[in-house]
């Protein structure tokens, strides 16, 4: 299994007399035939991002979390500490199998989705943000932060941009 804790899917032969020749291997999922074994893997999918129930608070942000595989829950764990300290009271949930943070009665400042070799930091009115943080969006207001496995965490610019980003009016979701 990779360092990074996800299952890779790996291909086995097996010559079987019922024509199923394939066995694939996701998680803890075994099935010989792949068109099943995409439809029934049992931990992240291929790009790490967590399935996640949509719910408010604490607790889905926090399975989120520890369903991240290796590195990226280090990243998660940091990530939820970092905002928790810089906006407290900071509320929380997730929705679309991504950890959204907010303030009451403003709206969701930022949100976070895991992808195979990064962890994306969402921040939905990041275009305000001074200095303006480095990824392009689709969005016109919405700026993201990539974090990649060996990649040095600025603390102190990323708390600058929470704090920063939950002073403003945040996306209705």
């Amino acid at each position: 299994m990779p360092a990074s804790g996800l299952a890779s899917s790996a291909l086995a032969d097996r010559s079987k007399d019922n024509g199923q020749q394939d066995v694939r291997e996701v998680g803890e999922c075994r099935k010989k035939d792949r068109r099943q074994a995409d439809c029934c893997e049992t931990g992240p999918p291929r790009g790490g991002n967590p399935q996640i129930a949509k719910a408010e608070g604490d607790a889905p942000v926090q399975a989120y979390i520890a369903a991240l595989p290796g590195w990226k829950g280090d990243v998660g764990r940091r990530l939820d500490a970092l905002i928790v300290r810089t906006v407290p009271g900071v509320r929380k949930a997730v929705k679309w199998n991504s950890p959204l943070y907010g303030v009451e009665g403003q709206g969701w400042f930022l949100g976070i989705h895991t992808y195979t070799n990064y962890v994306k930091v969402a921040f939905f009115r990041g275009t305000s943000l001074r200095p303006v943080p480095p990824g392009e969006s689709k969005s016109k207001d919405t700026r993201y932060l990539d974090i990649r496995e060996d990649d040095q965490l600025d603390e102190a610019q990323l708390a600058a941009w929470v704090k920063q980003a939950s002073q403003l009016p945040g996306e209705r979701m």
